[in-house]
C-alpha cells in the first residue's frame, strides 16, 4: 500500500507552508507556491504590503456584511467600508488572480489547495468595538464575527474551487486561543484583563466556523503550550503546531490528538535562517523523537503527519523561505520512504 493510499486526510504526508511570505509581489509568491509545493500549495499572505495585508486586515476582505477601519491602536469594526477594508479587498483579489495565473501556467489540474484565515477567537481578540474595547468582551460581537467569517470563508473556498478546479482545505490561525482561555489579554486600559472565556464556549465558537466553511479544516497555532485538549475535541481534521514550542507536559496531548483521529502538521523548519543551514535529517529529528517517545510506530510520520515551517515566513529572507519549503518537502519524502530506518546519535 502506498503512502497516498493510506493517507487519512489532505493534511497528512504533505509539505506545505503556514501562510505569510516575504516580499510584496503576489505573482512571484504564487509562482513559488505552485512550483515548490507539489501536494499542498497555498495562497500566500504578504503582510509586507502593510495595512490590509496582515493577518487581521486580510480578514476584513473575507467577512460578510462586516468591515474594519483602523485606529491608532488597532483595527476597529466599522459601520461602512473604509479605505483599509477596500485595500484589503484589492490585495485579496490580486492574490487570487496571481494564484490562478500561476496555476494555469504550471498546467496544474485537480489536486488540493490550502487557504488560511485568522480564526474567530483570535480575530475577536485583535479588533475593537466602537467603544474601544476588544470585541472578545462582547459575546454577541464574537458570534457575529464568527458567523460573518464562516460565511465569507465558505464563499472564498467556493471561488477558489471554481478558479483552480482543485479541492480546497482551510487553515484557521488561532495563535491567541490559549490566551483567550487563560484570561490574560490586556483590557482597554492595559491595567485590567479580559475575562477568560470558558473552554466550552471557545470550542463552540471554533466549531461554529468549522461546520460552515464546507472544507476540511486544520487549526494552527505556533504559540507555546497550545490548548491541545480543546483542539482534540474540536471538529478540525488536523492540528498544526510548532514542535519547538512543545514541552514534556504537552506530549500526552499530542498523543491524544493522534488517538482521536486528528492528523498533525508539525512545524519543523526554522522561520529565519540558522547558521549553519540544517539538513533535512536535522530538522526531522524532533518529529521522530516525539513519535518515538509517545510509542507510536514510525509509520505515523508517513500516514498522519505533514511538515511545515515552524510558523509564517514573512520575516525570512526570500532565499531562506524557499529553502524552508524545500526542506519541508525533503522531510516528508524521507518520512514516506525511510521513516522506520532513520537513526540518530545522541
Amino acid at each position: 500500500m502506498t503512502a497516498d493510499e493510506v493517507r487519512r486526510s489532505p493534511f497528512a504526508g504533505v509539505a506545505t507552508g503556514v501562510g505569510s511570505w516575504p516580499g510584496i509581489d503576489p505573482r512571484e509568491a504564487a509562482a513559488t507556491m505552485v512550483g515548490e509545493l507539489a501536494d499542498l500549495p497555498y495562497l500566500p499572505e504578504l503582510p509586507g504590503r502593510g495595512l490590509g495585508a496582515d493577518l487581521v486586515g486580510r480578514a476584513s476582505a473575507l467577512l460578510v456584511d462586516m468591515q474594519f477601519d483602523t485606529t491608532t491602536r488597532a483595527y476597529r469594526i466599522a459601520s461602512r467600508p473604509s479605505a483599509v477594508s477596500r485595500l484589503a479587498l484589492d490585495y485579496l483579489r490580486a492574490d487570487l488572480d496571481a494564484i490562478e495565473e500561476a496555476w494555469e501556467i504550471a498546467g496544474r489540474s485537480g489536486g488540493t489547495f490550502k487557504v488560511q484565515s485568522v480564526g474567530a477567537l483570535t480575530l475577536a481578540s485583535e479588533v475593537e468595538l466602537a467603544n474601544g474595547h476588544r470585541a472578545l468582551t462582547d459575546s454577541g460581537a464574537v458570534r457575529d464575527i464568527a458567523g460573518s467569517l464562516a460565511e465569507g470563508l465558505a464563499q472564498h473556498v467556493g471561488e477558489l474551487r471554481r478558479r483552480l478546479g482543485a479541492e480546497v482545505v482551510v487553515q484557521l490561525d488561532e495563535p491567541l486561543l490559549g490566551t483567550v482561555l487563560a484570561g490574560s489579554l490586556p483590557g482597554v486600559t492595559g491595567l485590567d484583563q479580559v475575562r477568560a472565556m470558558p473552554a466550552p464556549d471557545a470550542l463552540d465558537i471554533l466549531d461554529s466556523v468549522i461546520r460552515v466553511v464546507g472544507a476540511p479544516v486544520v487549526v494552527h497555532t505556533c504559540a507555546a503550550s497550545p490548548p491541545l485538549a480543546l483542539l482534540r475535541r474540536s471538529g478540525a481534521a488536523a492540528v498544526s503546531i510548532d514542535v519547538a514550542q512543545l514541552t514534556a507536559r504537552d506530549l500526552d496531548g499530542v498523543g491524544e490528538l493522534l488517538d482521536a483521529g486528528k492528523d498533525l502538521l508539525l512545524g519543523l523548519i526554522p522561520t529565519t535562517e540558522p547558521e549553519p543551514r540544517p539538513t533535512w535529517r536535522e530538522v526531522a529529528k524532533p518529529a521522530v523523537t516525539v513519535i518515538d517517545r509517545l510509542g507510536f510506530p514510525r509509520t505515523v510520520l508517513r500516514d498522519r503527519v505533514g511538515v511545515t515551517p515552524a510558523c509564517g515566513l514573512s520575516g525570512a529572507s526570500l532565499d531562506w523561505a524557499r529553502v524552508a519549503l524545500r526542506l519541508s518537502t525533503d522531510v516528508t519524502d524521507a518520512f514516506a520512504q525511510e521513516a522506520e530506518t532513520l537513526t540518530y546519535t545522541s
